[in-house]
């Protein structure tokens, strides 16, 4: 579970409010005076995210605006110098800690409050250094590096660090390097200053040349909002069918996946969200043991509408694109399974191995599931269980090499 929090949550437009409306420093630091978020409760956020079925948590501790959630000593633009007065990260790290969730920490490298930050008009930048401003990176990063340390020293153990927004392509390979001494179990995302563990496709489109399998560690994140990270108050939401098609399509390709939702200015997450993410739980609670401990099978099928995990004789075919038919066939498989068994609803699925009309050329039979309840499911992904005897052995799938 990505989380979003911060200022922005209080004009409830976007988490780049700042930059996107033009709003002066001068004018938005003013919501420092407002911040007071009575109703935080990290427990809460731990309940909505084990319902979803989310194994970690990652949580902005410092966002474009250079408002920090910690109690840190680098800068006072922080939630200790609120009316709220308290340390927002202590609090979460404490649950996360109790609950045994894993906790990862974001980190903005753009910062549009701090005075050595070379703001230059690049993306997500402010237009130019504002009055009074010094910009100097060999400062700045001095900054980033304190602040490193204290998030990484004082919160117990941290399990990854999400790095956002290098704009300036600075190399510092010193600052991950920080990370790994004080933090051995975190893993680092490639954001930052220096080569990091995995990548981080964002706001996934379908493509119809997606590969079957990802080859590099990856953590693919989405929004259950449209149009913003941060709590908008009129956002317009995906679908949870959307999320849970995306959901699937990159974890049975082998990535992980890192879904936000933004909790309003009193620390809640927004009906909305919390009913996205439960519907979505709903669906993985049945379908997830076709993603632990398997792997990714991309020459199982011709068929392109399906993908495909494996753990030793058991396949899992995820219809992860919206089916046009209640069949599926899975050419070139001629072998009938054992068993076949729609995790949706733990039903047994029809399966056939047969010639149909297309294939007259080769005057072949194939492997085909049959009625599948596609209507009934029109919302998820369907995850059919095909469970093979011990003899489908490695010699067969050598022979499914799809060109």
């Amino acid at each position: 579970m990505f989380i979003h929090w911060g200022l922005y949550a209080i004009p409830a437009w976007h988490e780049q409010l700042q930059w996107r409306k033009r709003v002066p420093r001068e004018e938005y630091g003013k919501l420092a005076q407002q911040w007071n978020p009575v109703d935080f409760n990290p427990d809460k956020w731990i309940d909505v995210a084990q319902a979803a079925g989310m194994k970690y948590l990652c949580f902005t501790t410092k966002h474009h605006d250079g408002f920090c959630l910690w109690d840190t000593a680098q800068t006072d633009f922080n939630t200790i110098n609120t009316p709220y007065g308290k340390d927002v990260l202590a609090q979460l790290a404490e649950a996360c800690h109790r609950r045994n969730m894993p906790l990862c920490l974001y980190y903005s490298c753009v910062d549009w409050h701090h005075p050595n930050y070379p703001n230059q008009d690049r993306s997500h930048e402010l237009p130019e250094p504002l009055p009074g401003d010094e910009p100097d990176m060999e400062k700045y990063m001095a900054f980033v590096k304190a602040q490193v340390r204290e998030l990484c020293s004082n919160y117990g153990e941290i399990d990854g660090f999400w790095w956002d927004l290098n704009i300036i392509k600075h190399v510092d390979p010193s600052v991950n390097a920080l990370i790994r001494d004080l933090q051995p179990k975190a893993i680092i995302n490639d954001r930052g200053y220096s080569e990091g563990d995995f990548g981080t496709p964002e706001r996934d489109v379908e493509t119809s040349t997606e590969a079957k399998e990802i080859m590099r560690p990856t953590e693919a994140c989405q929004s259950v909002g449209v149009q913003s990270w941060g709590f908008r108050a009129n956002e317009d939401y995906y679908t949870t069918e959307h999320l849970i098609r995306s959901i699937d399509r990159y974890l049975a390709r082998g990535a992980n996946y890192l879904l936000n939702a933004g909790p309003t200015a009193e620390g809640i997450v927004p009906p909305q969200s919390d009913q996205i993410l439960r519907r979505i739980g709903s669906w993985f609670d049945k379908a997830q043991e076709s993603f632990f401990d398997t792997y990714p099978v991309p020459n199982f099928t011709t068929n392109s509408d399906v993908l495909v995990t494996r753990r030793e004789s058991t396949f899992y075919i995820h219809l992860c694109k919206k089916p046009i038919s209640s069949a599926v066939q899975l050419k070139p498989l001629k072998v009938l399974p054992r068993s076949a068994t729609l995790l949706n609803n733990g039903a047994p699925v029809e399966c056939v191995v047969d010639m149909l009309p297309i294939d007259h050329v080769s005057q072949e039979t194939f492997l085909r599931l049959r009625n599948l309840p596609v209507e009934e499911f029109d919302d998820e992904v369907l995850v059919v269980k095909l469970e093979f005897d011990d003899n489908f052995h490695e010699s067969i799938l050598e022979n499914l090499t799809i060109p």
